[in-house]
């Protein structure tokens, strides 16, 4: 029997393995176990998936802790959107709410300070994308994920949502603004 050709016998499966199939095999093997080894590099070294802490919660009580943030630290509002700035004191915890559709409420961040942003939806899973930079974290209700983050440049970041969360996922943005 050849790995070419149809198996001659019905019973194909009683007859030898032949040397092609198991060389095949081999290859899948080694090439799975460098990629299940490469995983584990790339998560420490490759800094492409964020170490982050996820807490269980409810939304009532994340929505208390966000509303309380924002109160204490509102500096201004966006007139366009009717949506508050609200300045992360450096070194300190920020807070964004994802719920239809749109982020709650557009964070200010001072360059080169470290932050703890605290994320979480009040309704369906969101996704937080943070644009041009590469962080992407799925919100799911009933957690509380803590992403850190150091700003390294100024300007005006986009905040969004990518994963479909209903008819209005389209207009579903939001922003971060570093001074």
């Amino acid at each position: 029997m050849s790995s070419i050709l149809p198996p001659s016998n019905r019973l194909w499966w009683k007859e030898s393995i032949d040397k092609t199939e198991w060389t095949w095999i081999g290859i899948a093997f080694v090439w799975g176990m460098i990629m299940f080894v490469m995983m584990i590099y790339w998560h420490i070294y490759g800094k492409q998936n964020l170490s982050n802490e996820a807490y269980k919660t409810t939304p009532e009580m994340f929505a208390a802790k966000a509303e309380k943030f924002i109160a204490e630290n509102t500096i201004r509002t966006e007139t366009d959107l009717e949506i508050p700035v609200v300045k992360v004191p450096p070194g300190g915890d920020g807070y964004l709410i994802a719920r239809l559709w749109n982020w709650y409420p557009i964070l200010e961040l001072q360059e080169g300070k470290e932050y703890k942003i605290h994320l979480s939806s009040m309704d369906y899973n969101h996704g937080f994308s943070l644009q041009p930079v590469n962080i992407n974290i799925q919100v799911i209700p009933g957690y509380e994920h803590v992403v850190k983050m150091t700003p390294t440049s100024t300007g005006t970041f986009a905040i969004v949502c990518n994963e479909f969360c209903g008819i209005g996922h389209h207009t579903m943005l939001g922003r971060i603004y570093v001074k």
